[in-house]
């Protein structure tokens, strides 16, 4: 007897279609076909065919995340492979691509193989552990990357720091050229990182009490003013070099987190020059600016940007000089935040907080989002038969309404990381299930 779901009374979106009154049929793990109104009918009365109302919500390709952090091993009190999966499975995530800044550093395909089996037996989310670019984030060592391939390890990156040195960063790029792996470069100057810490940890010591004064919130404001300028200028330009660097290595430069205006713009001219780049956005970057109090104190690299800055990332989404939408997720403890660890947890409400700002607010289509979300990150990782609602495609689905809203509460993650600037805000799109492997991991 074959293991068969009906999924029914949905409207199905992906990037090609938006049909109401659709319907799934998952045999397995596999997408098995779209019953006709009169199949369904049929299948309703039969017991050997499991059966799920939609509601009318939408369905779509669960979504796929090129970045995110789990922070096992060795962070795991911020949050762990079970607790990271369980997290996404309430955001809709299916697949989530894990970056190397644990402890230790994952610097081996031995580690990278190691957390993907974890994930699998946990059976909330598939998960594809990137590995440095430099062994151990030693700044030089290359080594390591010799015995990587595009199957197993898609995607190498230093991210939560920069490679310092030029010529290192070259080779890596050459090597990661010759076996077609993924250069994801975490774009910020070290020495410009490092001229603006002392201003943060000022703003920080001033905001250390909890309840600081009128004085103390402006001055701690004005020091992140000064620390946003060179946190700006340190992506700018390493954004600049990492572009020239992998236009001569050849190899497919993708950058994270992408969030000024002039770095798009670069973006923009580096791909009608015919050059293998591929750029993320963070729900965090599209949905919120910095320059004002309180949103300025949310601190996270790179920062909340200006509204300019914003509006680029928007237009960048839209036109498609951005191409797929990342979370970032980077949850810390309180005691972490409170003392200026930077980032926070984004799973959870990264559909619904790039719906309510980019569908919504009328700047694309529902059909995009799910390009954006889902095809383009599977395309770019080369994830076979994910992305897309299409027969013998994986059954990694995710079910939501649209048109309900939610206030979000940190306490109710399912993360560890309870952290979020979205405190108390309302955001339309709530996920109601989600599917992996045809099977259901969360249910609202």
């Amino acid at each position: 007897m074959k293991d068969l779901t009906l999924i029914y009374n949905a409207r199905l979106v992906d990037k090609n279609i938006d049909v109401k009154n659709g319907a799934v049929l998952i045999s397995g793990s596999k997408i098995a076909g779209f019953p006709s109104k009169e199949t369904v009918k049929q299948m309703l009365s039969d017991d050997n065919v499991s059966k799920f109302n939609a509601g009318g919500a939408v369905l779509m390709p669960g979504f796929i995340d090129m970045h995110a952090h789990f922070r096992d091993p060795g962070l795991t009190q911020k949050e762990d492979i079970v607790t990271g999966s369980m997290a996404a499975a309430a955001g809709g995530y299916t697949t989530c691509v894990l970056m190397p800044n644990t402890s230790p550093v994952v610097s081996s395909l031995e580690m990278a193989l190691k957390n993907n089996q974890k994930a699998a037996e946990a059976g909330y989310c598939n998960v594809i552990q990137s590995v440095s670019i430099t062994k151990d984030f030693d700044g030089k060592t290359l080594s390591h990357l010799d015995e990587l391939n595009s199957k197993s390890v898609p995607v190498i990156t230093e991210d939560g720091k920069e490679v310092a040195s030029s010529a290192v960063m070259l080779d890596a790029m050459k090597k990661a050229a010759a076996k077609k792996i993924i250069v994801s470069c975490h774009c910020e100057d070290p020495s410009l990182a490092a001229a603006a810490k002392p201003f943060r940890q000022k703003a920080l010591e001033l905001l250390k009490s909890g309840k600081p004064t009128a004085a103390e919130k402006k001055e701690a404001a004005a020091n992140l003013k000064q620390a946003n300028v060179l946190l700006k200028l340190a992506e700018d330009t390493a954004t600049l070099r990492n572009i020239e660097l992998a236009r001569e290595a050849g190899c497919h430069l993708h950058l994270c987190h992408v969030s000024t205006k002039t770095c798009l713009d670069a973006v923009r001219r580096a791909k009608k020059d015919g050059m293998n780049i591929t750029c993320e956005v963070t729900p965090h970057h599209l949905g919120l600016s910095g320059e004002k109090i309180p949103e300025i104190f949310n601190v996270v690299n790179p920062p909340l940007r200006s509204e300019e800055d914003r509006l680029a990332c928007v237009q960048a989404l839209s036109d498609g000089t951005a191409d797929v939408i990342a979370t970032d997720h980077a949850p810390h403890t309180m005691e972490d935040k409170k003392n200026g660890s930077p980032g926070f947890s984004g799973l959870e409400t990264s559909f619904a907080l790039s719906y309510t700002t980019m569908v919504k607010n009328g700047s694309m289509k529902l059909k995009q989002l799910s390009e954006l979300m889902s095809a383009r990150p599977a395309d770019i990782l080369g994830l076979k038969n994910k992305g897309l609602l299409e027969e013998d495609y994986t059954a990694d689905l995710v079910l939501v309404d649209v048109d309900a809203q939610y206030t979000v509460h940190g306490e109710e993650f399912a993360s560890k990381g309870k952290f979020t600037p979205l405190e108390n805000k309302k955001l339309s799109g709530v996920i109601k299930a989600t599917f992996v492997n045809g099977k259901i991991v969360f249910q609202d």
